[in-house]
């Protein structure tokens, strides 16, 4: 957005405005996040989705790694796993001509305050939780984690054992206590 902007005017308060909590609360949807500013001013900016074949490609990078998956669900993106999935074409943090935003408001800026405010506070959300960037994309956690569900585990990750198998074998036999020094 920044990159894009005709006014930086318009953004600096735009950016003041998010901070001081002026706009309503946020709506997130595949594609759109909205919102209401003041004088009843609808807000809206669409973000480019991203294509189910870019979607399979971005599921491939987060099974390959048990840890990207964990990190997903403790709300965190790791670096290597945004990395990854760049390398593999997909553009999960949006771009210059992903985002459009729109507002009801007389202001001719692109964007303008509340459309930027908009943004601002959007990026926050974002920082706190991976899944609101992903569902802004076009799927949200539900979806990604019954599709990761369904998934094969790669060659590269062992598989387990069933836990009935395991406790048919007997318990394994303990190490004997470390030797006592008193030193």
């Amino acid at each position: 957005m920044e990159d894009t902007s005709l006014d930086q005017v318009l953004l600096r308060r735009g950016r003041a405005y998010a901070k001081t909590g002026q706009l309503g609360p946020i709506t997130v949807s595949p594609g759109r996040i909205a919102a209401v500013a003041e004088n009843d001013y609808d807000t809206v900016v669409r973000v480019e989705q991203l294509t189910d074949a870019a979607w399979e490609r971005f599921l491939d990078q987060v099974a390959a790694k048990a840890g990207h998956i964990a990190a997903l669900l403790d709300r965190d993106m790791p670096h290597d796993l945004v990395e990854a999935a760049q390398d593999a074409a997909v553009p999960l943090l949006p771009a210059v001509g992903d985002l459009e935003p729109h507002c009801s408001c007389p202001d001719w800026g692109h964007p303008c305050e509340h459309a930027a405010a908009l943004c601002y506070q959007a990026s926050w959300l974002l920082d706190a939780d991976p899944f609101v960037l992903l569902l802004m994309r076009g799927r949200g956690q539900n979806e990604l984690i019954e599709a990761l569900q369904q998934r094969d585990i790669p060659e590269s990750q062992p598989a387990g054992v069933p836990v009935a198998e395991a406790f048919a074998l007997g318990t394994p036999p303990l190490p004997g206590p470390p030797p006592y020094d008193v030193a």
